[in-house]
């Protein structure tokens, strides 16, 4: 009897092994049907995606970048100062046929804007072909004179830099600049002396105080009661720490580094009390801040008094 049982009880125990057994298979394979199933699932979808992409990619193409009806048929280019519309053309590398929407508009801003001479660039597709370009230069504010070795007989020759208002050294750049009339006669433009040649990198910033306090000084003067009376010629930066100006009418007036728009007005004030003794002024120091020193002489009989001479016009011609 006892035999019976524990052989009972041996044949139910393989019975249920075998059971759990077959249970743990058909699951194994029911997840490997599901696993196949989601990657055929993945797969189609990727396949549908890509085919999609490639045919919309396709149809971009014909329908927009390969259009001949967005072909570029009209450069439209302007710019506020003198630089020739087809310098600009070039410096863009812009050309009629290109496509309007397969040109890189960032690539184009970014090459007109290397360009020394530009302070800013702005280009902008028109529909259907059209292209706009819209160029801000930088304007020569002064002119320095440097001195530079000649490669072939050893000797010098003088080369002639300009200065924006912000301080960027800017170069005539193969004579684009000398083919407008009155650019930057030198008569227009303050010659500053005493400009370390090392400051003189073309498409950089200076870095002289002194200088920027130059570059200030023509501002100010250009907004201030002097403008027009007596004309800047020569800005000395030689001393440190000093301006000194000679005029076209032939003063010298010593100026401090700041507070530059003060002493404009302390100058028109002592040019209008010599003005009215028929005295104009030799040399005034506006450095000093009080007493300021002045040396006079007998005014010209010849001259036209406090008449404003006329200002030959600077570089712009036009404005966008």
């Amino acid at each position: 009897m006892g035999w019976f049982k524990r052989n009972q009880n041996r044949k139910m125990k393989r019975e249920a092994t075998l059971e759990v057994r077959t249970s743990s298979r058909r699951i194994r394979q029911a997840r490997l049907r599901w696993a196949a199933s989601g990657i055929i699932g993945l797969g189609l979808l990727a396949g549908l995606v890509g085919g999609l992409w490639r045919g919309g990619e396709w149809l971009l193409n014909r329908l927009v970048f390969e259009n001949e009806v967005f072909a570029i048929r009209v450069i439209d280019v302007q710019t506020d100062g003198v630089i020739p519309t087809e310098q600009l053309r070039k410096w863009g590398r812009v050309k009629l046929g290109d496509n309007l929407y397969a040109l890189d508009l960032v690539r184009v801003q970014r090459d007109l804007q290397l360009v020394p001479l530009i302070r800013e660039a702005a280009v902008e597709r028109v529909t259907p072909h059209t292209l706009k370009v819209r160029v801000t230069e930088r304007e020569p504010f002064a002119q320095v004179n440097a001195f530079r070795p000649k490669p072939a007989d050893g000797g010098y020759e003088i080369v002639v830099y300009y200065l924006d208002e912000d301080g960027y050294v800017l170069s005539p750049m193969g004579g684009v600049m000398e083919r407008a009339p009155a650019v930057h006669p030198n008569e227009s433009l303050p010659v500053l002396i005493g400009v370390n040649n090392a400051e003189l990198r073309v498409g950089k910033p200076v870095e002289s105080a002194q200088i920027f306090a130059a570059l200030r000084l023509i501002a100010e003067y250009e907004r201030s009661p002097m403008f027009g009376v007596e004309e800047l010629a020569r800005i000395d930066l030689s001393s440190p720490g000093m301006l000194s100006v000679t005029t076209g009418q032939g003063s010298q007036v010593f100026f401090g580094l700041a507070g530059v728009d003060r002493q404009l007005r302390r100058w028109r004030a002592a040019y209008d009390a010599g003005a009215a003794n028929g005295k104009r002024i030799a040399t005034l120091d506006l450095s000093v801040t009080n007493n300021v020193p002045v040396r006079w002489l007998v005014a010209d009989q010849n001259q036209p008094g406090t008449s404003k001479p006329v200002k030959i016009p600077r570089y712009r011609k036009k404005h966008v």
